[in-house]
């Protein structure tokens, strides 16, 4: 994961008003002092995922969050994403919610450094 992260808890069960809720991976990072929720899907990106991501997200930010540390962050990884969709299902000044897709194999050096490089490209 990177420097930082601490495990917090695997199908982190969450109790609201009578309804049970399951969250794949709750990590803690120390150095941004915030909490980082991850949600795996198997198929392909809903906008009904990010709805359940940002009810995780908010859950930890009005119950687990103190004051002193950061708004909780929200991934979401899925085997397969319409980009157009992703971004109209996020609100324009998103900062805390991401959805990318995952692979089944490990990248070669080469295959990161291109899609690093065609990020970069695209937010200049």
């Amino acid at each position: 994961m990177g420097n930082g992260f601490a495990f917090v808890a695997r199908q982190k069960r969450l109790h609201i008003e009578g309804d049970e809720f399951f969250i794949d991976l709750v990590f803690y990072n120390r150095l941004l002092q915030c909490f980082v929720i991850i949600e795996i899907k198997t198929t392909k990106f809903t906008h009904q995922d990010i709805g359940q991501l940002q009810m995780y997200v908010n859950y930890y930010d009005r119950y687990e969050r103190k004051e002193f540390e950061k708004p909780t962050i929200g991934i979401l990884l899925c085997a397969e994403k319409n980009n157009a969709v992703v971004k109209i299902s996020l609100p324009e000044d998103n900062k805390t919610i991401f959805a990318s897709e995952y692979k089944l194999y490990l990248p070669t050096e080469q295959q990161l450094i291109a899609e690093v490089k065609k990020e970069i490209e695209k937010r200049a």
